[in-house]
């Protein structure tokens, strides 16, 4: 047992390795790829053989974790939230087949938009999946929570969900790890059939099955040494605070003497019922306190069956968007607002850019100049760092939705009538989420020109390796694409004037075109070469 200094992301990471990981299936996603790369470049878990290649998207790997677990063995998915969309059908499935070998799904929440479409809240999953889900509120209960979640997941026969959110990924302290525990053996269960194949017959008999367990899981959580009431410390107080996961820790950060009012800890649901009904009784008025949606104070409006003042994000006492912070709970306890830091006026924002020597920059600036020449034409743009187009200089874009959107988009406004419509998608979002879409163009011979703008990685996220390196050309021919309008070209100046000549002519193609701009991202090829030095 030793202390180390641990991302949130690390902590989860060391804990599965320590709690007799097998393998790890994840796609790329902030804030939660660190955890994946850590157990990659693990002298452990190398030496022990976990798998850790990154997978096509988030539904192969949450499927293939099913199939190690299937196995008896102990898995670990990992996945950023909007991920979760992409694997909720192998997730809903899941709760129905329940599990073998211990299984942990990790989603990595990002309120306030860091780096996503959306603020989705992960226990809502939780919740409609009926599966038990654990929140960490630091990085020493993440790592305890992933050891110990192994043998529950097993006890309980389910999969556990396990939300973070950007601040506790991406957040240091120090974690007392544990021994190192040997690996689950190989070892199958008689009635596996039974439990997953999902046969109408069989489906109903499992979900019977589960809806049973809810008293387990239920149990799990009232027993729950990380669900905790506090006693106030000082006068008492008629308010009462819930804190859900981090939000626990924002409020020690507001009441670092001891708190004034009773609060009671959660992180492991479904909710404690007989323990919010024991401390409910001491409160007039209660306080929520959660990183997200409102799931909670939307529960005890009508869990517990009771008239209380609850109040919260519904009510416009904490924002309704945007992550929460110790200075958003400190206004909502009707604190003074304390001022650590001022930010000098000299500092101004700067958004993100394309890199200098960027593959992606060569694209656009190509494709906007043949547009100049289309004033009706519309570009669909895709998940990735060419997402950044839609930023000055370029505004080379009209959409970014979702993985695979561009494609799809883009053959729905051909079909209505807007011509050129151009798709741009990344190699790895392709081989994620394009490859059905571009079928269903091909499928119908629709008017598009699809840019697959190749850097060879996954760019975004730090560089990870892509499924489509060195694979795009042969994808597109099996599903469909005509040789002939099927193209491969080296975005660089040398090439500007064959590009757009080249993209000139494919507009006016009338069927499916297909063109690969490939060449390696900078940041890529800069750290191979500073690796050689």
């Amino acid at each position: 047992m030793t202390k180390q200094l641990f991302l949130g992301d690390e902590a989860i990471a060391q804990a599965a390795i320590d709690a007799g990981l097998s393998g790890v299936y994840s796609y790329p996603g902030t804030p939660s790829t660190e955890i994946t790369e850590y157990i990659q470049n693990d002298s452990i878990a190398q030496a022990r053989g976990i798998y850790s290649q990154w997978c096509c998207n988030e539904k192969t790997a949450l499927e293939t974790a099913l199939g190690m677990s299937f196995a008896g063995k102990r898995t670990l998915s990992c996945m950023k939230h909007v991920g979760l969309n992409v694997a909720a059908d192998a997730f809903m499935n899941i709760a129905m087949t329940g599990i073998n070998g211990g299984m942990i799904v990790v989603t990595a929440d990002d309120p306030s938009m860091h780096s996503s479409q959306n603020e989705q809240d992960s226990r809502v999953y939780g919740n409609f999946a009926m599966l038990p889900v654990f929140e960490p509120s630091n990085q020493q209960e993440a790592y305890d929570m992933i050891y110990e979640g192994y043998d529950l997941s097993e006890k309980l026969g389910y999969p556990i969900l396990f939300r973070i959110t950007t601040r506790m990924a991406h957040s240091r302290a120090g974690v007392q790890t544990r021994e190192l525990k040997p690996q689950n053996i190989l070892h199958l269960e008689e009635n596996a059939r039974q439990k997953y194949v999902l046969l109408p017959a069989n489906a109903r008999n499992r979900f019977k099955v589960l809806l049973e367990k809810q008293k387990d899981f239920l149990e799990a959580s009232e027993n729950s040494k990380y669900n905790h009431f506090y006693p106030f410390t000082h006068n008492p107080s008629p308010l009462g605070i819930i804190a859900c996961g981090i939000a626990f820790n924002y409020l020690l950060e507001n009441y670092p003497d001891g708190f004034e009012h009773p609060v009671l800890k959660i992180c492991q649901y479904p909710l404690p019922k007989k323990m919010l009904l024991q401390w409910i009784e001491s409160c007039e008025e209660i306080l929520v306190l959660e990183d997200g949606y409102p799931v909670v104070e939307e529960q005890l409006k009508g869990y517990l069956g009771i008239g209380l003042n609850v109040h919260g994000r519904l009510d416009g006492t904490l924002s309704r968007d945007g992550e929460l912070t110790p200075d958003k709970v400190r206004k909502a306890l009707g604190l003074e607002p304390v001022s650590y830091y001022s930010v000098p006026e000299v500092v101004a924002p700067r958004p993100p850019a394309l890199c200098l020597g960027c593959v992606h920059r060569d694209v656009f600036d190509a494709l906007n100049e043949v547009l100049k020449e289309y004033p009706t034409g519309k570009v669909f743009s895709d998940i990735g760092c060419y997402t950044l187009g839609a930023l000055p200089p370029f505004r080379a874009i009209d959409s970014c939705v979702d993985m695979g959107a561009s494609i799809t988009m883009a053959k729905g406004a051909a079909e209505a009538g807007i011509f050129p419509s151009v798709a741009v998608i990344g190699d790895s979002t392709f081989t994620h989420s394009g490859m059905t879409g571009l079928l269903d163009c091909v499928n119908a011979n629709a008017h598009v020109l699809i840019m697959i703008s190749d850097n060879e990685t996954v760019g975004m996220t730090g560089g990870q390796e892509s499924a489509a390196t060195g694979r795009i050309h042969e994808i597109c021919k099996g599903i469909g694409v005509k040789p002939d309008h099927l193209h491969h070209i080296v975005p660089l100046k040398k090439n500007y004037e064959e590009m757009k000549a080249l993209i000139r002519s494919e507009i006016e193609y009338p069927g499916v075109s297909v063109i690969v701009p490939c060449r390696e991202c900078i940041q890529t090829h800069a750290r191979k070469v500073k690796g050689k030095v």
